[in-house]
């Protein structure tokens, strides 16, 4: 995407032309240069919750040691914070020696929103998330269900969310095993035992908080969270279609290795 050139690199994908980008919305509450206010007050959707619509996007960080780019926010955790079991050490002195060669699998929940926009629609009794990275989509159901007992594990697992005061908490399982997880910390490993818990937190109108905790007592030894405090609104741009489809000649034509 040209809002996320660097990404765009990393992932080695192709980009649609643009469209409707620098689109302005109505019903934002703007500044006087027409900008929108992104300090206004928090929307809130009749039952009195946070209305989360909108496309939400990240500021984009340095490239780290690993040459990924990182995002831009609190970031409360070092590598050497994440505890391997024998398990997940294993997998992580294989995954150096044969790192995997496909480089289009579709990326962790971390990954889609820490690095891309997205966009949250809210419907009654769910939350929908469409993806700008794969052109992906997860629904979060708010109806009261619990996660399935036994699932078909899948790349996205299933996920169920309720609100924590003005917090929407979201509880994601039934994953595959068939990814890494975090690029930026190194790709780490998860297994089909990954329990995600997301935390989605307004503070007011353009600017979002972000937390996800990873769970995975196989891969392990303790649970691990990360923050951020950098998403905001981009209320006049709309997200465009992102495919990866390990097209390595594209990239070459734009000077890239």
């Amino acid at each position: 995407m040209i809002r996320h050139l660097p990404l765009l690199l990393t992932a080695l994908g192709t980009v649609a032309a643009a469209q409707w980008l620098n689109y302005r919305a109505p019903g934002i509450p703007r500044l006087p240069d027409g900008k929108p206010n992104l300090s206004a007050p928090i929307p809130r959707s009749p039952d009195g919750k946070p209305d989360l619509d909108g496309i939400w996007l990240n500021e984009d960080g340095p490239v780290n040691e690993l040459g990924v780019r990182t995002a831009r926010g609190t970031f409360e955790i070092k590598p050497e914070d994440i505890v391997l079991t024998p398990e997940g050490e294993a997998w992580q002195r294989q995954h150096k020696e044969n790192p995997r060669n496909g480089r289009c699998l579709p990326e962790d929940f971390s990954m889609r929103v820490r690095f891309n926009p997205f966009k949250v629609l809210t419907f009654k009794g769910l939350v929908v998330i469409l993806y700008e990275l794969d052109t992906s989509y997860r629904q979060i159901f708010m109806d009261g269900r619990g996660l399935p007992k036994d699932p078909n594990p899948t790349w996205s697992g299933y996920s169920v969310g309720r609100w924590d005061g003005d917090t929407l908490v979201v509880d994601t399982a039934g994953f595959n095993d068939s990814e890494t997880i975090v690029r930026d910390l190194g790709f780490r490993p998860h297994s089909d035992a990954l329990h995600i818990i997301e935390r989605f937190r307004r503070r007011d109108f353009g600017h979002l908080d972000y937390e996800i905790t990873i769970d995975d007592p196989k891969m392990y030894a303790k649970g691990w969270t990360i923050k951020h405090n950098k998403l905001h609104l981009d209320p006049d741009n709309e997200l465009l279609e992102y495919i990866c489809n390990e097209n390595e000649k594209d990239l070459r034509h734009m000077g890239v290795k």
